[in-house]
């Protein structure tokens, strides 16, 4: 299995995870994707001694560089000087694709920067990661993803309670989602490639993926003028877009986003028919929305959530999820069968990891190894520029 990349070379300059991702979903599908490294490594191989993992562990104590790098080959360029960075030119010339989140100024000084590389290699397909775009006050500004996606574009604030301060975002959430509108564009702009023959820079930032995320919001803001309503548990709108906690503590989320579609269904799980002739339209469950959820809230906590599962499962248009826990999340069977799992090849053996979010019947793919060692690949790669050796 090569998957839909098979025979595009990628040469990839990141740090951390924004730019390692997008390199990482390119060499699930197939890309033979090369890792320019510093001499000291990405310094995302600390994140396992960061997180306090046994590096005995192998592979497995550093389980978030081996998501972002798997498949990959790693060459070791001290950029610093000038034999580096010929080289790493000479890579850039003959691949289809560079991707990078490293700064723009800092580009611009190694002579990496896609004005100058495009000149030796036209048809490159140049695919940068900001904090907060290429142009503006704070282009060549440093960032992570909690500033620039978490902070910076509302979704931090968006989720804060009234009087609460503001969640803290789990590692890594912009850099994957930005790393997966880069790893998109990169593929358009290889598609135009075989119309025009031109190569092109193709750039997303943190802080626009952000603003991307919460555009529901943010559109409706910018068209109406008006803000959506954070609205609280206890007095949401519509009660059926609400979360509530069965007899065994268990959470669950009821999505009865449709009112006329599924008002119905709810007032016959809970044995509440009555319900339909009193509160008959939107505005009257929006108008006693606290006394409905409370009472909700009381009938739920009668029934553990397999009970209620099995009541739910009597209403086909009655719309739910478990609020899972993430050893929830491993043991779920659907999530197995959706295809949330890869097994990495490693040695006489595999590692299970998650799996890249997409699949394709005609051009299946299959990680093919580990997230390589620091400079593992070094000598090989330097054979093939020389033409010695047959990649």
């Amino acid at each position: 299995m090569t998957g839909p990349m098979d025979g595009f070379r990628v040469v990839e300059l990141g740090v951390w995870v924004a730019a390692p991702a997008a390199g990482a979903i390119l060499a699930d599908w197939g890309a033979d994707v090369v890792k320019i490294e510093p001499p000291g490594g990405d310094p995302a191989r600390s994140f396992g001694r960061m997180m306090g993992l046994d590096a005995d562990l192998g592979s497995a104590s550093n389980p978030p560089f081996q998501m972002d790098n798997r498949s990959k080959r790693s060459i070791v360029l001290d950029l610093a000087g000038p034999e580096g960075r010929a080289t790493a030119v000479e890579l850039i010339a003959g691949a289809d694709v560079f991707l990078t989140n490293v700064r723009p100024p800092a580009l611009a000084r190694l002579e990496l920067d896609f004005e100058t590389v495009a000149t030796r290699n036209p048809r490159l397909v140049y695919g940068l990661i900001t904090g907060y775009g290429t142009d503006g006050p704070d282009a060549g500004r440093a960032a992570y993803d909690v500033a620039a996606f978490w902070a910076r574009a509302g979704i931090a604030d968006l989720l804060t309670r009234p009087g609460d301060t503001p969640p803290f975002q789990r590692g890594g959430m912009g850099d994957h989602s930005a790393g997966m509108t880069l790893a998109a564009a990169v593929c358009a702009a290889l598609l135009a490639r075989t119309r025009t023959g031109a190569g092109q820079l193709v750039t997303t930032s943190l802080y626009r993926q952000g603003a991307y995320t919460v555009s529901f919001d943010l559109n409706t803001l910018l068209m109406s003028g008006q803000q959506v309503a954070i609205g609280q548990r206890e007095t949401m709108a519509n009660p059926c877009m609400n979360n509530y906690t069965a007899a065994d503590g268990k959470r669950f989320w009821i999505v009865g986003l449709d009112v006329a579609r599924h008002w119905p269904p709810l007032c016959r799980a809970v044995g509440r028919t009555e319900w339909l002739t009193r509160y008959p339209m939107p505005r009257d469950r929006f108008t006693h929305a606290r006394e409905i959820i409370a009472e909700l809230d009381t009938v739920f906590a009668t029934r553990t959530l397999d009970e209620w599962e099995q009541v739910f499962a009597g209403e086909p248009d009655f719309f739910w999820s478990p609020i899972n826990s993430l050893d929830d999340v491993v043991a779920d069977e659907q999530f197995h069968a959706a295809g949330g799992i890869v097994y990495v090849p490693e040695g006489d053996s595999s590692t299970p990891m998650v799996a890249s979010p997409a699949d394709f019947s005609a051009t299946p793919w299959q990680p093919r190894g580990p997230a390589p060692e620091l400079g593992e690949h070094t000598e090989q790669i330097l054979a093939e520029l020389n033409g010695t050796q047959e990649r």
